[in-house]
């Protein structure tokens, strides 16, 4: 274990993975999300089989004995992408990264509905507590009457923007608790490789609907979204070697920070105080929560011994 190389590995791929959607907002909705999925997902592609390459056997790496799993992973982690995706052509990238902090706490939720997980009271405190926050974000996109929606129209964007991004979440949270699933009987380099394949093939099938054909800079953007993407994944699975997930989770919440400086410098916009207010609830709750759950194993593992 090598606690300092892990941290170091889990905040260049928050990095990665805010250049990734920041290569998204570059394109302004101005290609079909299909079509950007395409391209995220194929060229994602190149660094994972050079990476599984550089660790060994591909075809031994990429064996799979839950190919319907792999399907359930694919398509809810496609609509997550979908979505947020969208939520980018209407909100800064800052707002998106915030809101998608909704995700673990959906994961949460599900984890004890659908996987008969024990939660306990603390981490179920941090969901509420967390919930507070993702409101206090919205709070922004909220009409006087409470409603997400309003005919005014810059507010009626802002509200559609932070709408996808909480679908977004829960598509993500929905391919979170497969992939606690297949971590059990898969390969990383199966359950990573999969679903980049998947997504591609349903990329590609947007064609039907529509391409655009991208300018250069635009296809410069897209190429780079792909590969950010990648990297990102493969450095997740890197960091996991090196530290416990329990430490590496805090640093999810780094990716705020990576999109305030990126959408300062290249995107010329800063998120609203609701925003950076909801998102420090929110991550302090899942610090609070990861702390908790450290502490009381650690507890646990006392009382064993003695």
């Amino acid at each position: 274990m090598n606690p300092r190389l892990g941290i170091s590995l889990k905040v260049l791929a928050t990095l990665c993975a805010t250049l990734m959607l920041a290569c998204v907002k570059g394109l302004q909705g101005s290609i079909p999300t299909g079509e950007v999925i395409f391209f995220r997902s194929f060229f994602a592609l190149i660094p994972l089989l050079i990476w599984l390459k550089i660790q060994g056997d591909v075809i031994e790496s990429i064996k799979t004995k839950n190919l319907f799993g792999h399907l359930i992973r694919g398509f809810s982690g496609t609509g997550g992408m979908y979505f947020n995706y969208l939520a980018l052509v209407y909100i800064s990238l800052a707002d998106a990264t915030a809101i998608s902090y909704a995700a673990p706490l959906f994961t949460v939720i599900m984890a004890a509905l659908l996987l008969k997980e024990t939660v306990r009271f603390t981490r179920w405190l941090a969901v509420v507590v967390g919930f507070s926050g993702i409101i206090i974000m919205l709070s922004a996109s909220l009409t006087a009457d409470g409603s997400l929606f309003s005919s005014t129209g810059a507010q009626s964007g802002a509200a559609l923007g932070a709408a996808f991004g909480i679908i977004a979440a829960i598509c993500t949270a929905t391919s979170n608790i497969q992939i606690r699933f297949l971590n059990g009987v898969e390969k990383p380099g199966a359950i990573v490789f999969y679903f980049s394949l998947m997504t591609t093939f349903i990329g590609l099938a947007s064609w039907v609907f529509g391409w655009k054909m991208p300018s250069t800079l635009q296809l410069v953007l897209l190429i780079g979204c792909g590969l950010f993407g990648g990297l990102a994944q493969i450095l997740v699975t890197l960091s996991l070697r090196y530290s416990d997930a329990s430490l590496l989770a805090p640093f999810d919440y780094t990716t705020l920070v990576w999109s305030m400086i990126i959408g300062y410098l290249f995107l010329h916009n800063l998120p609203a105080s609701t925003t950076l207010m909801g998102a420090a609830i929110v991550a302090l709750a899942g610090i609070f929560a990861v702390w908790s759950d450290k502490r009381q194993r650690r507890a646990a593992i006392l009382r064993a011994s003695s």
